[in-house]
This record gives C-alpha cells, structure tokens and sequence, in this order.
C-alpha cells in the first residue's frame, strides 16, 4: 500500500488533477540555423531541447521547414540567446520558412518569412565546421551534425505525423569571452550570463545568483568529458 501522510506530516501542496494542453515546465530558448534547399539560411527559434554530454536531443514539428532542412542536409547551428536577445527571438513568432504555411500553424497566426535573419535583426557568421551560419549576436553557438532522426511517438502514427526528434551532435563550440570562467579556458561560467528560458510559453531569464550550493557542483567538470569532443576535432576539416 502507498504510504499515507499522518497529521504529524503534512503535505506541501494542495493537488488537483489536470489536464494541460502543453508541458512545457522550463527549457532553454535556441535558434536553430539551417540552409534551405536554394542555399538561402533560415533561422527557427525552439525551446524543446536538452543536452548530455556533446549531443543534444531537438523536438520539432514535422511539418517545419527546419526539420526539412536537418533531415535533407544534416546540418545546423545551435545558437543560445541570453535575455539580451530577446526582442530579436520575440520577432520570429509565427513566421515560417515553408513558403506553404501549413493549416496546423495557419490556424495559430503563423505566415511565410524568407528573410529569417533580416526578420530578427541579428548577423549571420561563417560557421567552421558546418554549411549554416552561426547568429553572431548570441553568446553560445553550437555547429552541429545530425545523427538520428525518428517520428516521437513511433507506436501512436497520429502523433507521430506531427513531431519528429533530432539527435544531433556537437562538432564546435563558440562562447563569448565575457561568459567564460576566469583562468579556466574551456569552461562557462553559468553566473556570467542569463540565458533566455521559456515555461508555458513565456520567456524568462535565470537570476546570476545559484539558490543552493550544489553537491554536484563539487565534481571536477573534465570528468564529464565526451569523447565526442575528440570526434569534433578529428572531424572538424572534413564536414562541410
């Protein structure tokens, strides 16, 4: 049986059972650049994502022209905004580079825009590892290839036709001098910059302080190393 909470044990919270249409607690914001089929960059902003180690796992619609683009040609730039670049990620909102805007995003607002970078006031930078530009305006650019692709829910074909999930990997990474830890040339410092976040689809910035000193924190951060880093610098002239 489960446990029950006697009247020494209060429990924290009030509950109440609820269906939300979306569960988007918090993630990172990122814009991901690509090239479309005429060789023109498109830029998309995103918020389904997370990291381990030098791969990161993307969530998007099938229908975008991003996916397209990362299925066709395998390539993208990860660029991470910090809140400083937020007005330029607000003006992407409801455009698409499909130049077919379809119905699922037509009924939300959404209309064709080619000129993605123009769009959000931000300059595209040669990437060195990949085809796409980095957006130079961003703290943190990550070039990266994909690996795997596949539909999100393989065992539900109704969801699946809607969602298709990325694995990509991490070929160079570029940060600001201004968010990187002091003496320490191959690590961020994560109270040096604020990275822009959403939650149920509203932007929000971390605080610079940390809430908590952490444990983990205590773990000397090159043991975490990825042996994908290697594979970056091995493959790093060979990509493009």
């Amino acid at each position: 049986m489960p446990a029950t909470a006697g009247p020494e044990a209060p429990l924290p919270h009030e509950t109440a059972t609820c269906e939300p249409a979306i569960l988007y607690f918090g993630t990172p914001v990122a814009l991901i650049s690509t090239l479309n089929p005429d060789g023109t960059a498109n830029l998309a902003p995103m918020s389904s994502i997370f990291w381990l180690g030098w791969r990161c796992v993307l969530g998007l619609a099938a229908s975008s022209a991003t996916t397209r683009n990362l299925i066709a040609n395998r390539q993208c730039v990860i660029n991470l905004p910090s809140v400083d670049q937020v007005a330029a990620v607000d003006r992407l909102a409801l455009t698409t580079g499909s130049e077919t805007v379809p119905q699922s995003k037509v009924v939300r607002g959404y209309r064709h825009e080619a000129s993605k970078f123009e769009r959000a006031g931000l300059t595209p930078v040669p990437a060195e590892t990949v085809a796409p530009p980095r957006a130079g305006e961003c703290p943190v650019q990550l070039e990266a290839v994909i690996e795997h692709h596949r539909p999100l829910s393989e065992d539900d074909p109704i969801v699946g036709r809607f969602t298709v999930v990325l694995e990509a990997r991490v070929t160079r990474v570029h940060a600001a001098r201004s968010i990187m830890m002091p003496g320490q040339e191959n690590r961020i410092d994560p109270t040096r910059w604020r990275p822009l976040m959403m939650s149920f689809q509203e932007f929000f910035g971390l605080t610079p302080a940390t809430v908590h000193p952490s444990t983990l924190g205590t773990v000397p951060e090159k043991l975490y190393r990825s042996p994908d880093v290697d594979r970056a610098r091995a493959d790093a002239g060979s990509i493009i």
